[in-house]
C-alpha cells in the first residue's frame, strides 16, 4: 500500500500566494520549453444531459511530479468538479489527490503572467481587464507581481460587477483602478490587455489595440468559440500554451485560420519556447504578441506539486491508501 494524501479545497487555499503560483508556473514552461512532455486537453461533450468531461497531463521531471486536471462541468446545476491527482515522476507513485478548485484561477493566472513577464514590454504600465468573474480576478493579481501597473481598466457588461471588481482591486493593488463603459475604453493606451469572459464572439476590436500591446486571452476554448477578432490573431506574434493546442481548440486561432489570414504555420511558439529561451518572443516595442491560454497540465502539475509539499509541512490533509498493481491486479 501507498499512502497518498488528499487535499481539499480549504486545506490548500491559504497555502500561496499569487507570486508562489507564477514562481512554480514559470518553472514548469521553462521544463516543457526544454522538452518535458505535455498534452492539450482531451474534451467529451454529452448533449442529454448537457456537460462536458475533460482531461490534460503534463511530466515535469526537475519539479519531480506528473499528473493534472479531470473535470466535469455543465451537468445538472451546472457547476463544476475538479480532481487533481499528482504522482512522482520518478516513481510513479501517487503523491497526492487534490480537489483542484481553490487553485485553479491562481494556477490559470500564474499562467497568464509568466506571458505578461515573457510577452509584455518591460515599461508596461496600464492593463485592461475584459471580464469580471474569478479568472479575471486570478489574471489580474497574478500579473500583478510581474509589472508595476499604474492604472487598470475593467469592463464587463455588468455595470454591478465591474464596479465591484475595481472597488476591490483598487484596495488591493497600489494602482489606479477604474470601471469603465466599454470594452473600448479599457483598451485605449493599455500595454496589456487580458480577456478572461465566458463570450463566444470576440470582446476586443482589432483596431483598439495599438502597437506593442501584449494580449492575454483565456476565456471560451472551442471551435466556433474567440474572443479575439482575427485581424488581430493575424497580425500578432501568436504564443499558445501549447502548440498542438492551436488547431484542436483555439477558438480565435481557428476563426484567423477559416478567414484565410493564417495559415497552419502561424503558431510562432508555445509558452514553454519563450520561457526556456529558444524562440525570442517579443522583439520590439511595436509589436503586438498575444498569449492564447487554454489551460494546460502545466500549471496544474507545478501549482498542485508546489501546495502538496506545502500542505506535508504543514500537517495539512488526510492519507488514504492505494494498493500498487503488483498486489491488487491479480484477477482472482
Amino acid at each position: 500500500m501507498t499512502d497518498t494524501l488528499f487535499l481539499t479545497s480549504a486545506d490548500v487555499d491559504d497555502l500561496a500566494e499569487p507570486a508562489d503560483y507564477v514562481a512554480a508556473v514559470r518553472e514548469g514552461y521553462r521544463q516543457v520549453g526544454e522538452g518535458a512532455p505535455a498534452e492539450p486537453r482531451t474534451k467529451l461533450g454529452s448533449d442529454d444531459p448537457p456537460g462536458m468531461l475533460t482531461t490534460y497531463v503534463a511530466l515535469l521531471p526537475e519539479t519531480g511530479a506528473m499528473g493534472g486536471y479531470t473535470y466535469s462541468a455543465g451537468f445538472g446545476e451546472r457547476d463544476a468538479w475538479f480532481m487533481t491527482p499528482v504522482f512522482d515522476a520518478a516513481s510513479g507513485e501517487p503523491l497526492a489527490l487534490l480537489d483542484g478548485a481553490s487553485m485553479n484561477p491562481f494556477k490559470t493566472g500564474a499562467a497568464g503572467a509568466v506571458a505578461v513577464d515573457a510577452l509584455a514590454r518591460e515599461d508596461a504600465t496600464e492593463v485592461a481587464v475584459i471580464g469580471s468573474g474569478s479568472q479575471a480576478r486570478g489574471q489580474l493579481r497574478a500579473a500583478a507581481t510581474v509589472r508595476r501597473f499604474e492604472a487598470v481598466r475593467v469592463f464587463s457588461p455588468t455595470a454591478e460587477n465591474r464596479e465591484s471588481f475595481a472597488a476591490e482591486f483598487d484596495d488591493r493593488l497600489d494602482a489606479t483602478v477604474e470601471a469603465v463603459a466599454s470594452a473600448s475604453d479599457a483598451v485605449a493606451g493599455a500595454d496589456v490587455v487580458i480577456t478572461a469572459t465566458t463570450a463566444s464572439d470576440p470582446v476586443i476590436d482589432d483596431a483598439d489595440v495599438e502597437p506593442g500591446t501584449h494580449v492575454t486571452a483565456m476565456g471560451q476554448y472551442a471551435p466556433g468559440k474567440n474572443e479575439l477578432p482575427p485581424e488581430l490573431v493575424a497580425r500578432a506574434t501568436y504564443v499558445p500554451d501549447l502548440r498542438d493546442r492551436a488547431t484542436r481548440d483555439a477558438g480565435s486561432f481557428l476563426a484567423a485560420l477559416e478567414a484565410g489570414l493564417v495559415d497552419e504555420d502561424g503558431v510562432d511558439a508555445e509558452l514553454g519556447d519563450v520561457v526556456a529561451g529558444t524562440h525570442p518572443g517579443r522583439t520590439g516595442d511595436e509589436e503586438v504578441t498575444v498569449f492564447d491560454s487554454g489551460g494546460t497540465g502545466i500549471e496544474t502539475v507545478a501549482a498542485a506539486h508546489m501546495l502538496y509539499e506545502r500542505a506535508s509541512e504543514k500537517g495539512r490533509g488526510q492519507t488514504i491508501e492505494f494498493a500498487p498493481a503488483s498486489e491488487a491486479l491479480t484477477g482472482r
